[in-house]
């Protein structure tokens, strides 16, 4: 159970015995079959719905922890779990059991003029280390695709889901442990001590080969400045959408409101809205109203406040701002060039759509945005790993290196290579 362990030094020592036995269950879990780790997942997935009743017992326990609190809604939300997201879980570990192994997949081949035979393989990372907050779903999402890829993962939850973590992790090590893998492939650290966070950045002598961070902006920051290994990260997802002159007005509105209301609290909800001032005689309103009309509230540039009295004067602060609540800032821009100008600005570099009709323009916003996520006339709300086929997701990164977008099983590997020689020497 957690935190069954004094505080202080004794974390310390704690961690670096979950390291050990992470780094020796990595070994096995390389080249473990594919029939093996698929059994251990659909076993998991099985005992997360046989134990329904007690995860969404403990899960009462961790929502009655926060009752009365000034958390947003948007917080309550990612930590309630109920009958329907429970099976979204098991069927989201059935779907990684489902997916390619890529451990072993050849990425590429060729042939050397000296007869050299060269290869490019999936291997896997390692440990990969997760610390996450207030999604007890990422304990599975994180074990099952760890796991898939032939990694150990060592999961560090926050103090808010810690017991709805608890309850699913029992279930993972139960997948393992059917399987005959060893159950140190998955760990849960038993403490809620911000020591154990320190101790995972600093890499448990040197048991962790990344870190992948989920949560607010001030522990994604934290991880990024202090940690000894690399890390997959995003801070925030401020994703924007711009709607063309061309865009069928009817689509912006279901698009707009979908994007901003159906989760306001997940990384790829839509943050800020730039309307094409060639489209604001015909587009704004409209929008404006769908999205109050969704209950959202509207934050407006000047212009915009001018052209829909009694809107909210929008801030600087809110063009920079995750709100991960039913708020929403809109701007009136000078076509794609403003549109693009706003986004390079403000940007986080997760995820921006274009609804539009006109190739050029769509082109243009494929070509110049550099974010990790671009869509054309979709929600930005599909920025998710199981929305891409991908079983689910460790994360969204929006860094350039190694891993970008949604973090997968593909993400969650590296590569070596393999030369066939037949004799040959090099002069």
């Amino acid at each position: 159970m957690l935190d069954t362990v004094a505080q202080g030094p004794g974390i310390e020592a704690l961690m670096n015995d979950i390291g050990a036995k992470a780094k020796a269950a990595a070994r096995p879990l390389g080249f473990a079959s594919t029939e093996v780790k698929n059994a251990a997942l659909n076993a998991m997935a099985d005992a997360i719905l046989a134990d329904t009743d007690r995860i969404l017992s403990e899960n009462a326990k961790d929502l009655k922890d926060i009752a009365g609190t000034d958390m947003l809604a948007s917080f309550v939300d990612r930590l309630t779990l109920n009958d329907s997201r429970i099976i979204d879980m098991a069927e989201g570990i059935r779907a990684i059991a489902s997916l390619s192994d890529p451990v072993g997949e050849v990425i590429a081949a060729w042939d050397r003029p000296n007869g050299l035979k060269i290869e490019r393989v999936r291997t896997p990372l390692g440990v990969i280390g997760v610390i996450f907050e207030s999604r007890p779903n990422v304990t599975a999402d994180a074990g099952a695709l760890c796991l898939k890829a032939g990694n150990a993962v060592i999961l560090r939850c926050g103090s808010d889901s810690r017991r709805s973590s608890q309850a699913i992790h029992d279930c993972l090590v139960r997948g393992l442990k059917s399987a005959g893998l060893p159950e140190h492939a998955i760990q849960l650290v038993p403490v809620t001590d911000r020591a154990a966070v320190g101790a995972m950045l600093r890499g448990l002598d040197g048991a962790i080969d990344v870190i992948v961070p989920r949560g607010g902006k001030s522990l994604v920051a934290r991880v990024q400045s202090e940690a000894r290994v690399p890390v997959f990260a995003h801070l925030e997802g401020l994703c924007h959408i711009y709607v063309d002159r061309s865009a069928d007005l009817d689509m912006a509105n279901q698009i707009v409101v979908n994007a901003k209301m159906r989760r306001t609290g997940i990384c790829g909800a839509v943050e800020t809205i730039l309307v094409d001032k060639a489209a604001a005689d015909t587009h704004l309103v409209p929008l404006l109203e769908a999205l109050s009309g969704a209950g959202c509230e509207i934050r407006g540039s000047s212009d915009v406040v001018g052209a829909v009295p009694g809107t909210k004067a929008a801030t600087e602060e809110d063009w920079s701002t995750e709100y991960l609540d039913a708020i929403v800032s809109v701007a009136i821009v000078d076509g794609i060039s403003g549109a693009i100008a706003h986004i390079q600005k403000y940007s986080s570099n997760h995820t921006e759509a274009v609804i539009a009709d006109d190739p050029d323009v769509v082109e243009r916003f494929f070509t110049e945005v550099d974010s990790a996520i671009l869509l054309h006339n979709a929600s930005t709300q599909f920025a998710d790993g199981g929305e891409f086929g991908m079983g689910a997701e460790i994360g969204i990164a929006t860094g350039k290196m190694h891993a970008r977008g949604p973090v997968g099983v593909e993400q969650l590997t590296s590569f070596k290579y393999r030369v066939h020689g037949t004799g040959q020497t090099r002069a």
